[in-house]
């Protein structure tokens, strides 16, 4: 029972390790006064087909972008936020 009790936090705490670093793995390099405002990828999104766009927000330079894609499924997508040209995707 003891190990039991040691095991599970243990393990909790890895599963969310893992799931930071997969977030961590996308990064983009541009100087903050080249970056396009994030309304202008929500529209884009939109325009290309996203169903709904629920929030854009930085990470790790980037433009992270959560919503339903144009196949109607859940998107964590990543983008330049220079060029809006796609960087990487969380899978969900």
């Amino acid at each position: 029972m003891k190990i039991t009790t040691l095991l599970l936090p243990a393990l909790l705490a890895m599963s969310a390790a893992g799931s930071a670093l997969a977030h961590g793995e996308f990064k983009c390099d541009v100087p903050k006064a080249e970056w396009k405002p994030q309304m202008e990828l929500q529209r884009k999104l939109l325009a290309d087909g996203w169903k709904k766009v629920r929030q854009v927000k930085t990470d790790n330079g980037c433009y992270e972008a959560y919503g339903f894609n144009e196949k109607n499924e859940r998107a964590e997508v990543y983008f330049n936020p220079k060029t809006f040209e796609k960087v990487g995707e969380v899978k969900q």
